[in-house]
């Protein structure tokens, strides 16, 4: 039974989310804040959960300050959710580390689709996947076993969905992926995600590389038609 870190301070929202989620077969522990859920998430309260849903805008410690803070010591899994007009937060949620973001208002089952396919992504890449699910394309290195990532032998910390996308490109080198076939590779049961999710992984992807290497191109965009990795 998954176990799913509810962080929203609407007592509305937060209610009847945790009614609908557990209604699926989840188990929920709900925080009315970030500052809540970091105590249970890392102090002696319920202790590890197996994906966390935030909301972005909350007293006391908002999600990306609790983001922040759980990414010092953990790899959860967490989808944001955001206001529609807060589109700078989208992107620093997924700078930060979040697999996935979704707007309010939002219908419970969209919610409960992505909170699956997140969780699907994570345990296939935890299971040990088949032989040569290896790349070696110039200076990047992907190991989908290890669930690695080196560029010029400098580790790159990747969440899921990105490492799925980079590898989706890395595959085929100069052949052009648009967004609807990034969206296939890091989202399964066509999942609903917008041109924005798989632009904004695109920037947090580059990101990261320009951190080890600030010369980092291999990602390009053809605008209009999708993205491509050139060696």
């Amino acid at each position: 039974m998954p176990h799913i870190a509810l962080v929203e301070d609407d007592k509305n929202i937060r209610t009847s989310l945790t009614i609908a989620l557990k209604g699926e077969g989840f188990e929920v522990s709900a925080y009315e804040d970030g500052a809540a859920a970091l105590a249970g998430l890392t102090g002696s309260g319920d202790g590890a959960a197996d994906i966390g849903v935030f909301d972005i805008k909350m007293p006391r410690m908002d999600g990306l300050e609790l983001l922040r803070r759980l990414r010092e010591t953990s790899d959860l899994p967490v989808i944001y959710l955001t206001s529609k007009d807060d589109e700078i937060d989208e992107v620093i949620g997924l700078k930060m580390g979040a697999d996935d973001y979704i707007t309010k208002p939002f219908s419970q089952r969209l919610l409960i689709e992505r909170i699956r396919a997140v969780l699907r992504r994570t345990k296939a890449r935890l299971e040990t996947p088949a032989e040569g699910a290896m790349i070696k394309r110039g200076n990047l290195h992907l190991d989908a076993a290890r669930h690695e990532c080196l560029w010029n032998g400098e580790a790159v910390n990747l969440t899921v969905t990105e490492f799925l996308i980079l590898e989706s490109l890395a595959q085929r080198p100069g052949f052009v992926k648009s967004r609807d076939a990034l969206m296939d590779a890091a989202y399964e049961d066509q999942v609903y995600v917008d041109d924005r999710t798989i632009d904004s992984h695109i920037k947090r992807l580059r990101r990261k590389f320009r951190q080890v290497d600030k010369a980092f191109d291999a990602i390009e965009t053809l605008y209009g038609v999708g993205y491509r990795y050139k060696e």
